[in-house]
């Protein structure tokens, strides 16, 4: 596998996962009140932990994609 592969794989890797992040922020935003309310009522949870857990999960999927991602990108974007 060459650089410019790996450069071509990580480039589509990143808009698919930021294309993905965009999305799933879409619809947590349009749809937080009936999806906490749903997951709420289906696990027993507060609606303010199910909140929580939905931005922590963001948070986590935009870190992970930073580091294993757009990272290797770069680097390589800079070799």
């Amino acid at each position: 596998m060459t650089l410019e592969t790996l450069t071509t794989f990580f480039g589509w890797l990143a808009v698919l996962n930021i294309g993905l992040l965009m999305v799933m922020t879409l619809f947590i935003w349009v749809l937080m009140d009936w999806a906490s309310c749903f997951h709420a009522r289906l696990f027993g949870l507060d609606q303010r932990d199910v909140r929580r857990a939905f931005y922590g999960y963001l948070a986590q999927y935009k870190l992970l994609t930073l580091i294993f991602v757009i990272t290797p990108y770069v680097a390589l974007k800079l070799m």
